[in-house]
């Protein structure tokens, strides 16, 4: 047995070690699903009193006690009739056998435990000794909150101590550098009951945020994108006609403004639409590509907000290129090839591709939505990029590519999505004139690479453990003298930083050198700039890195040398610009 490749196996059956123990203990629970996932199993229940974190204790306690058991799992198939008279007290169990094909449904049974199943198990439960318990949280029945709210019970489960060892180790460093942790360790942002939902951005933090947009502005200004902003609150009816009403009104925010509903803005799209159609539009002009960072609001229910990767205002890095079909194509294997380098660039060299089809909730005919989603896979093809097809995932008006990007620990994380829109052009009659006089329909390319810089940050943040490379980092160097003799050398130093174009800061304390390096390690600054009394008296300084390398009798010429040869952003090969004329 592969052992790697069963662990979803190991997890189906610790879901139902799981299961059994809460059948035990709490008899009354309802028990619904308890599937294996990615990263372990949950089961989700109906309790008759809500499950408390001590609660964990006893229920792993009882697992381990059936493992004990080394009970064999075995599997029948039953008819649907035998196991509805099994499950006549359980609504969600019925209605899972009245959604299962055929007459008869799976039964998986361990000692006096039963529960519907596929099959699919290890022998035993004393195959089952490596698993851990991790939290409980709310669910809701067919992650629908309009039905029965649930608590969901997780866990994971390994073939190996040593692999569980290895995992709960990780999981203490991601404890330890979870983006909310290292927010406010490093002073970079905070979060107010005045405002839930709602992040505060302190000056490190803003700096970091300010060094993200103007990269992604260098790679778009490059591209001749062309940066517009538009109104935070347009007029209720602008979201009527754009069909975000219909489809996302529940998570938007409306207010009456001189007897006027107005909506504020949980998207960008109309206002890059409209600043459009403020004029008539020639083929020449062709694509139009409007940039915009622009500040939105969703709403979120409180339960789902996490730190930066929820949030209920955030920004994103939006752009709206109006193009003719001719341009569809080359104007998406650019926008990929940006993508790529710019997550690159943060360190993202695993990079996941989906083209995401025509979701049950959409408007436009089939035939534009085979064109679009055609012309996704195309270009990544034509770029040379594997993907994968996900069903149902496009947005209401379109197809789309999602980029999905792996981090330091592994973990997947969705970033950057371009969507093909045939169906706004036609909600707005907008129109472009033809080199034949003709007034034509233009098509919308939607694109969003960062998503939301937010929830990028937060990504970057862990990805990085808060040790951001020196390009990115709000406080690139520290300026430090050995002793108080040597400070206005150092002074001096942090001046030539700060006209260089360095992000620098002065230690003024008189604190021994060590206590004053050690601080600016625990800081995280990528630079440390030590003068002691013979640099002093050269006019040298020692650079100390934050992995502890250190160059000595360093110039002010060789620093800004090395400086720029580490931030600099240069365009790489491959984001060339395109020839607009062969895309007409």
């Amino acid at each position: 047995m592969n052992k790697k490749s069963d662990l979803s196996i190991l997890r189906h059956s610790a879901a139902h070690l799981l299961g059994h123990a809460v059948f035990e203990l709490f008899p009354k629970t309802l028990l619904t699903i308890g599937p294996a996932t990615k990263d372990g199993f949950f089961y989700d229940c109906v309790p008759q009193r809500s499950f408390k974190e001590e609660d964990l204790i006893a229920i792993r306690e009882r697992m381990l006690e059936i493992v004990a058991r080394d009970l064999p799992l075995e599997h029948k198939e039953i008819s649907k009739t035998e196991a509805r008279k099994l499950y006549a007290h359980n609504k969600f169990k019925l209605e899972l056998i009245d959604q299962i094909p055929g007459e008869t449904v799976g039964l998986a049974t361990q000692g006096n435990f039963y529960d519907l199943c596929r099959g699919g198990h290890v022998a035993t439960t004393g195959e089952l000794q490596h698993f851990v318990l991790l939290n409980i949280s709310g669910s809701y029945w067919r992650a629908d909150r309009t039905k029965d709210a649930l608590q969901r019970i997780s866990g994971t489960a390994f073939y190996t101590a040593e692999d569980l060892a290895a995992y709960l180790k990780r999981q203490e460093e991601l404890i330890q550098y979870d983006h909310r942790t290292l927010g406010k360790q490093l002073d970079l942002f905070s979060f107010h009951d005045e405002g839930a939902g709602f992040p505060f951005f302190h000056p490190k933090g803003k700096s970091i945020l300010n060094t993200i947009t103007a990269y992604m502005r260098s790679l778009k200004q490059h591209h001749n994108y062309q940066e517009i902003s538009t109104p935070t609150m347009l007029s209720d009816h602008l979201w009527r006609q754009s069909g975000h009403y219909e489809h996302y009104k529940e998570n938007m925010y409306f207010l009456n403004i001189d007897e006027q509903c107005y909506a504020v803005k949980p998207m960008n799209c109309p206002g890059a639409i409209l600043t459009y159609k403020t004029r008539p539009r020639s083929y020449r002009e062709l694509p139009l590509k409007l940039a915009e960072f622009g500040h939105v609001h969703r709403h979120e229910l409180s339960g789902a907000l996490h730190g930066l990767l929820r949030v209920r205002a955030f920004t994103q890095d939006d752009a709206h290129i109006f193009c003719t079909q001719e341009q569809l194509k080359p104007q998406i294997i650019e926008i990929i090839t940006i993508l790529r380098t710019m997550l690159q660039r943060f360190g993202f060299h695993k990079i996941s591709f989906f083209v995401e089809t025509r979701p049950a909730s959409s408007i436009g005919n089939d035939e534009l939505w085979k064109l679009g989603t055609e012309t996704l896979c195309n270009a990544l093809t034509h770029v040379g990029l594997d993907y994968k097809i996900e069903e149902g995932g496009g947005a209401f008006y379109g197809p789309k590519i999602g980029a999905y990007i792996e981090d330091s620990y592994g973990r997947q994380w969705q970033c950057g999505t371009v969507q093909i829109d045939f169906f706004q052009p036609e909600n707005f009659d907008l129109s472009y004139i033809a080199p034949s006089g003709e007034r034509m329909r233009p098509v919308i390319i939607h694109q969003a690479l960062y998503g939301s810089l937010e929830r990028f940050f937060a990504i970057i943040t862990e990805h990085y453990r808060g040790n951001f490379p020196l390009w990115l980092a709000p406080i690139q160097a520290r300026v430090m003298a050995i002793t108080d003799a040597q400070q206005q050398h150092a002074e001096q130093w942090y001046h030539a930083l700060k006209e260089m174009g360095i992000r620098a800061e002065l230690d003024e304390t008189s604190d021994p050198i060590k206590a004053k390096i050690k601080d600016a390690s625990i800081a995280k600054i990528p630079w440390m700039v030590i003068i002691g009394a013979r640099e002093a008296e050269r006019g040298e300084a020692t650079l100390r890195l934050h992995n502890g390398t250190q160059h000595a009798n360093i110039t002010p010429e060789q620093l800004l040398k090395m400086f720029l040869d580490q931030t600099q952003f240069t365009i790489p090969a491959g984001l060339e610009k395109s020839d607009k004329k062969e895309q007409q």
